[in-house]
């Protein structure tokens, strides 16, 4: 008789252990002559050492399992135990990640497929697109494949805290709830592809840090998936001294769109800027999305395209007025 301590890493345990612990239940079962103690996320085995042997095999490979597919269910767990091929949901070949139910997040736009291309050839990517276009969750399902494939040691989103027509000032409460608002979609993003549990405890490590822009001045960012979004409301300095907070083994991901600048009239956009200035700048991707990228309800793409048409009409407008004068 031997005891050995199985430590649980790197996945959520109510996913792993299962509703009401059913899925413990179903491999205690499956293992009638070893005692199995899980205490959150170590397991306790005594038994006998061959049979301990083969349990610890198993149990690693569900561990991967559900890692890899943020999913577990007694099918899988059974195939495991019998030493059958198990598989991933469908879709999986083209899967960048899969969402907390278990769903492959993959790009499903030739430009989406363009961006994820663009990342993995270049150490800087800039995506501009209209609203609903996937930039955002896209880049936050490459950063997180590449924490979990341990290529990178922390993600670190980040955008501009400008308002759209509300004044930050007014809000209640402290700086960080005044500024969290700004944030929610990086949150979102995150919330979709990274149990609740897993991600609440990489932001106490700080391995997933998510701060304004202005918290980025004097940091050297490495080892990491630095992700800029909402960029078209930088400043030609703000996002001048966001890329060069480049460090060793980082990607930077820009996201913007040029059709939604809520800076003043008189401040240029940092993003047009960047976009004119690094454009033949070896190792920078950019990716230029359009209306059929976007993934949102249909009416969106619907509502993009009204505004579009209005905004050129009333530019056609001017310049008669303009040519009457």
């Amino acid at each position: 008789m031997i005891e050995k301590h199985i430590v649980l890493e790197d996945i959520d345990l109510v996913t792993f252990y299962g509703v009401n612990n059913m899925h413990l239940q179903m491999i205690k079962a499956l293992y009638p002559k070893l005692r199995i103690v899980a205490r959150g996320n170590v397991i306790k085995v005594l038994g006998d050492e061959e049979e301990m042997c083969a349990f610890e095999e198993n149990i690693a490979k569900m561990q991967e399992h559900c890692a890899k597919y943020n999913s577990l269910n007694e099918e899988t767990i059974l195939n495991i135990v019998k030493g059958e091929q198990t598989s991933g949901p469908a879709g999986e070949g083209e899967a960048i990640c899969f969402s907390v139910t278990g769903r492959p997040i993959i790009p499903r736009s030739d430009n989406q497929k363009r961006l994820v291309e663009a990342y993995n050839e270049n150490d800087m990517v800039f995506s501009i697109g209209p609203a609903g276009s996937g930039k955002t969750y896209l880049s936050i399902a490459l950063a997180v494949r590449a924490l979990k494939n341990k290529e990178i040691r922390k993600i670190i989103l980040s955008r501009p805290a400008v308002e759209a027509g509300e004044k930050l000032g007014f809000l209640p409460g402290d700086m960080k709830e005044k500024i969290d608002p700004y944030l929610q979609p990086l949150y979102d993003a995150l919330q979709d592809m990274i149990p609740a549990q897993k991600l609440n405890e990489y932001m106490e490590q700080k391995i997933i840090q998510i701060a304004p822009l202005a918290f980025m001045r004097g940091r050297t960012l490495n080892d990491a998936v630095v992700i800029l979004d909402e960029a078209q409301n930088t400043t030609t300095q703000q996002i001048k001294m966001f890329l060069t907070r480049m460090g060793q083994n980082t990607t930077m991901i820009i996201n913007g769109d040029l059709t939604q600048i809520d800076l003043p009239r008189s401040v240029k956009s940092g993003l047009k800027e960047a976009c004119e200035v690094l454009r033949n700048v070896p190792g920078i991707g950019f990716i230029e999305m359009n209306d059929k990228d976007i993934v949102r309800h249909k009416l969106v793409t619907r509502i993009v395209n009204a505004y579009n048409k209005y905004e050129k009409e009333q530019a056609e407008k001017k310049k008669i007025i303009k040519l009457e004068h």
